[in-house]
């Protein structure tokens, strides 16, 4: 049971919501899925950064980990050139902000699919 939990938790961190649509627990999935990626949408359109592994700030290395809570769009940014950052635009702190929050958002969305898969929670 444990791995078919551990399963879910990987969907719904690849892909906003889909731990739980794959648990037919599709009223959450579809409002995880819009909010989450309409969020990261936005943070994107704002001109904000998707952080890389950094050593150089303490605080980079923080905004890695909230941005690796993206899941599949991170590995995309990493792949294709987008989610650089536009320092030049005027909402480019607040795209990043939007990146970040909604990637860490994402973990607490994947570990609820993992919660309800290990059935701790309904």
């Amino acid at each position: 049971m444990q791995a078919q939990a551990f399963v879910f938790f990987l969907a719904g961190w690849a892909v906003p919501g889909l731990g739980h649509l794959l648990q037919k627990k599709f009223f959450r999935g579809i409002v995880f899925l819009i909010c989450l990626g309409g969020m990261t949408a936005v943070g994107l359109a704002m001109g904000g950064r998707i952080f890389s592994f950094q050593l150089e700030n303490p605080l980079t290395v923080l905004a890695f980990f909230a941005d690796i809570g993206n899941g599949l769009v991170y590995v995309l940014s990493r792949l294709l050139p987008f989610g650089l950052g536009a320092l030049k635009n005027v909402t480019y702190e607040f795209g990043t902000a939007y990146l970040a929050g909604a990637g860490l958002l994402n973990f607490l969305v994947a570990l609820d699919a993992f919660d309800i898969a290990a059935g701790k929670k309904k």
